[in-house]
């Protein structure tokens, strides 16, 4: 008797409301996915410090502490060291794209984002 492959866990981190249900409802439909919301820095931290989730889909632009200063964070922690960590944000600009990617970011998606390209990247990563 086999057991059903367990759910990747993924953790959206985005001060917007909509674009943070979005995101989990596009992944909740994939049923392959448990989906973890957090709307700032502070609970991004918590959240991935308790859940330790399979990848991170992070706006870099928080309200407090900002997702830049997350990911350093989270790149100083053991057990959150490797985990992909994906910015999806306006800055788009060559300087924050590569700036993501020094940080620790795994990979760059600006906003708007393709929702394809999106499902892609989280499959590709996973």
């Amino acid at each position: 008797m086999s057991s059903l492959p367990q759910k990747k866990q993924i953790l959206i981190v985005d001060d917007n409301q909509d674009i943070r249900l979005l995101l989990a409802q596009v992944l909740e439909e994939e049923y392959i996915y448990t989906i973890w919301l957090a709307k700032n820095g502070v609970e991004a931290i918590a959240q991935a410090t308790q859940v330790h989730p399979d990848l991170i889909l992070l706006d870099m632009s928080l309200p407090g502490m900002s997702g830049w200063e997350v990911v350093t964070h989270l790149r100083s922690l053991a057990d959150l060291a490797q985990t992909p960590i994906v910015a999806v944000t306006a800055s788009v600009s060559l300087l924050d794209q590569e700036r993501a990617l020094t940080l620790g970011c795994t990979k760059h998606l600006g906003k708007p984002f393709d929702l394809t390209v999106l499902l892609e990247t989280i499959a590709s990563l996973l």
